[in-house]
């Protein structure tokens, strides 16, 4: 678990969330893309029209507007053509933020969750700043809060508020978190589909554990018409066990509830790494077969630095 003499690893703080503001230029989604639906967002869309880029030139058509005409095109080729231009539409930007049992978990600097907030706050910020409006859906496995699109900092603040309101929500009854199960998530990607239009930027923020088949399938759904982001949170612990002497074992604790996890010999140590490996691999391929543009943040360490390492090849 992440230590109780730093409280900023497993305590979310709505002043530290407003403070990354400052921060937003350190991290960006910017990429050259189009998007497949005519409804885009800042980013170019296929659909033609009046707007401030320039697109094509064609052969003039009755109804075009003969303010578009390309008078050297039609000079040179003794036939009218008219210029067409990308039209430049804004574009919502959706936040599903996973803050869920599996979430509430940290080794050595943040917990998950805590780390998911953070990452959403700081793209949420940067989305606020390119113009984009704002919306989304936070979950735990005890309930959810939708966001309806917002531009400005209200949008932010609205998002920000939700976090560390299910955050807190979330950590308060371990046995109720116990039971959380995969269709808990499975409702809320459905309900992110009946929330999302076409031509949004989805960005999901969850360490995925739960996600399942029935999940691909409306992440796949979301990707028909969305640009689709999923951005994995996972913990070092999740990845690798700590090496140890013969008979060794690693206590771990939910905050209530104690358990010891053998890791004491290198058969048992590689078996768990094996499981984790392939539960992993796992969930990464349905997200890719969903049409997820992927993230891998640990919460380890600092955001900024992870980011730019991926972001060129995501």
């Amino acid at each position: 678990m992440a230590s109780t003499n730093e409280q900023a690893g497993w305590l979310l703080e709505q002043a530290s969330l407003i403070a990354l503001k400052q921060q937003a230029g350190t991290i960006s989604l910017a990429r050259p893309r189009q998007l497949r639906s005519k409804l885009a967002g800042s980013y170019q869309s296929k659909a033609r029209g009046r707007g401030m880029e320039y697109a094509e030139t064609r052969h003039y058509q009755p109804g075009d507007d003969i303010r578009s005409i390309d008078w050297r095109v039609t000079a040179r080729t003794g036939k009218a053509h008219t210029k067409l231009f990308h039209e430049e539409r804004e574009r919502p930007v959706f936040f599903l933020v996973d803050l869920g049992a599996s979430m509430q978990f940290g080794s050595q600097w943040r917990f998950k969750s805590v780390q998911a907030a953070h990452l959403a706050s700081l793209l949420a910020w940067q989305a606020c700043i390119a113009g984009d409006r704002i919306g989304g859906l936070v979950w735990n496995q005890h309930s959810h809060q939708e966001l309806k699109p917002r531009s400005r900092s209200g949008a932010v603040l609205q998002l920000i508020h939700a976090m560390v309101g299910l955050n807190s929500d979330g950590s308060d009854s371990s046995d109720a978190a116990s039971t959380s199960t995969s269709q808990d998530f499975n409702q809320a990607l459905s309900r992110l589909r009946y929330i999302v239009r076409p031509g949004s930027q989805v960005i999901l923020i969850s360490d995925f554990h739960q996600l399942n088949d029935e999940g691909k399938r409306h992440l796949s759904l979301l990707s028909r018409h969305n640009d689709l982001i999923g951005c994995e949170i996972y913990d070092p612990l999740e990845l690798e066990l700590p090496q140890a002497s013969f008979g060794q074992s690693l206590a771990i604790t939910d905050g209530d509830k104690e358990a010891q996890l053998a890791i004491g010999t290198k058969q048992q140590r590689l078996a768990h790494q094996s499981h984790l490996e392939n539960a992993r691999a796992m969930r990464l391929a349905r997200l890719q077969q969903a049409g997820c543009r992927l993230f891998h943040i640990g919460a380890h360490t600092e955001i900024s630095k992870q980011w730019r390492g991926q972001q060129h090849g995501a």
